[in-house]
């Protein structure tokens, strides 16, 4: 519609992923030549992550285009499958003939992969599997996942798995029931969203690419597209796809910012302001707040209320005297808070790993051997189960466990330090025998890294959806019963049937939790802390959920 009136040979900001467009920041040519270098070397796993939108897709397809001639890709855009329709999945994509026979058999499918892959090996050609949206791969396909890297010769394996997804996949791989997995992931790379620079330069690069001859956005306008974007890709070419049309139906060679602003209230169905006015609203509040406290205060009763209190705060100071009652009330008592930077300095020995997991076990009434096996194994073999997340204040509050927090300190230096108790405004960490800190200053030192243990009923744990039955359903069924306060001498049934999926959807919708209806290892951990009995240290007792 505009690419005549602009000059374009094409819309230089379609959605689809064209290799053509692909604009390479810094982190996206170093995530493409590893999977490059993923393709034509021997290895295990690589993991590419990134946000929605920020080119994973597109890097896939650039990665296609410069496949080696000797290797062989099976690409698989939607995993949400069971473990035996993936293994089809792969053997269609090489073009491997199932015979119906094998079709249901993941012992028979396995075998006929494995022999392409030695035929395949033998004739000097690499096979790779690229996984897209791997968030979405169940734990029963990850472990299938896994053991296809078992396939291997003396020398080398067989099959090179690269997984690429959503920020959900870290996450997904930091489970403990898949550290056998995570293992094997020989590079990890994260795509970002776009900088400032990089955002001005893939807008002026697509157009390039389209055939612009000019430089069709303005300065200014290049900055509301990163400001209002963020540096996503997709939503760059959304709003700029929009600000072309703008610009056309008002007869208007060069994009403006104000076209860009309205182009993003048509994107995300609100107005935008220009980047200028926070500035004179701060600006102005400002001033106004400093006309009113220079009258204020040139007020004869303010200014003289003033010169009292100093006056007593100045005598109570020298005689040492404390302040009349009257005037101490007036002022609302501040819960007194540790400064985090000195207890970490003057406890420096204390934040370690081993203190740390120290401290952990004592309030689970356990003892840690340091120096000796690892502290998840440590805990598996006491009944115990350990879970490593990145993620908020509120998750811990789900958890209601203590937890080991990976604090930064502002010279590079990392601490190890126990959480062991939080409330709206404080957290008591377990440094220099137990100290307040605000959730505020902790927040500064704390990215979200943590490592907790909790009580499962039974190992090794695992997710429990519909069709599946045992002890653990069973448990699962009763976990719930007792929130809800239903007691009951009735047999209980070890089947997970439609009723109890919903009874979880249920709970996940009381607890924010995803609401999938799957007792995964989330849901089960805020489960197991909701019934928790008097040996179990919580992080709030108010937090239980007990008969409701």
């Amino acid at each position: 519609m505009y690419l005549s009136f602009f000059g374009l040979n094409e819309k230089p900001f379609a959605i689809t992923p064209d290799p053509r467009y692909l604009y390479l920041s810094e982190r996206h040519a170093e995530a493409l030549a590893h999977l490059l270098y993923g393709i034509n070397e021997a290895g295990g796993f690589v993991q590419l992550t990134g946000e929605v939108g920020t080119g994973k897709t597109t890097i896939v397809r650039s990665l296609l285009a410069q496949t080696p001639k000797n290797a062989e890709i099976a690409l698989i855009l939607n995993p949400k499958m069971t473990a035996p329709e993936f293994l089809l999945t792969i053997c269609e994509e090489l073009g491997i003939g199932v015979p119906d026979s094998a079709l249901g058999s993941l012992k028979d499918l396995v075998d006929i992969l494995s022999e392409y892959l030695l035929r395949a090996h033998a004739a000097g050609h690499r096979v790779v599997l690229v996984v897209d949206e791997a968030q979405n791969l169940s734990p029963e396909v990850l472990e299938q996942v896994r053991l296809l890297t078992n396939l291997e010769t003396n020398t080398q394996k067989l099959l090179q798995i690269i997984l690429i997804g959503q920020p959900e996949l870290r996450e997904l791989l930091a489970r403990v029931e898949l550290r056998q997995l995570a293992q094997r992931i020989t590079g990890r790379y994260h795509l970002n969203p776009l900088s400032h620079d990089e955002t001005a330069a893939y807008v002026r690069h697509r157009l390039r690419v389209a055939g612009a001859t000019t430089d069709v956005f303005a300065p200014q306008a290049l900055n509301a597209v990163f400001r209002l974007s963020q540096g996503v890709p997709r939503v760059i070419n959304v709003i700029c796809d929009r600000a072309l049309l703008g610009a056309y139906s008002l007869d208007r060679h060069r994009v403006t910012a104000s076209l860009v602003r309205s182009a993003a209230a048509e994107v995300f169905g609100r107005r935008f302001t220009p980047d200028w006015v926070p500035w004179a609203v701060t600006a102005g509040i400002a001033l106004l707040l400093s006309a009113v406290t220079f009258a204020a205060w040139k007020a004869q009763p303010w200014h003289a209320r003033t010169v009292a209190v100093a006056s007593i705060a100045d005598s109570t100071h020298e005689g040492g005297a404390a302040l009349p009652v009257a005037l101490a009330a007036s002022a609302p008592a501040e819960p007194k808070a540790a400064p985090l930077a000195q207890l970490l300095g003057q406890h420096l020995a204390e934040t370690d790993t081993d203190s740390a997991f120290g401290k952990l076990f004592g309030l689970w009434g356990a003892k840690y051997q340091p120096s000796s096996t690892d502290p998840c194994t440590q805990a598996a073999s006491l009944g115990l189960a350990c879970i490593a997340e990145r993620g908020s204040f509120g998750q811990l509050r789900l958890y209601n466990h203590p937890a080991i927090l990976l604090l930064h300190d502002g010279s590079g230096g990392t601490h190890q330090v126990v959480l062991s108790a939080l409330d709206d405004e404080l957290a008591h960490l377990e440094v220099g025998g137990g100290q307040a800190v605000s959730l505020g200053e902790l927040s500064r030192y704390w990215l979200g890294d943590f490592v907790m243990l909790w009580r499962p009923a039974s190992s090794p744990v695992k997710a429990l959806s519909s069709g599946m039955r045992g002890d653990q359903v069973r448990w699962l069924r009763q976990s719930l019963q007792r929130v809800r306060g239903v007691h009951s001498d009735a047999p209980v049934s070890d089947v997970f049937d439609a009723e109890l999926a919903d009874q979880v959807r249920e709970f996940q919708r009381l607890h924010q939790l995803a609401v999938d209806g799957i007792a995964g290892v989330q849901t089960q951990i805020a489960l197991a802390s909701a019934i928790a009995g008097s040996n179990a240290p919580l992080l709030s007792a108010a937090d239980t959920h007990h008969g409701g």
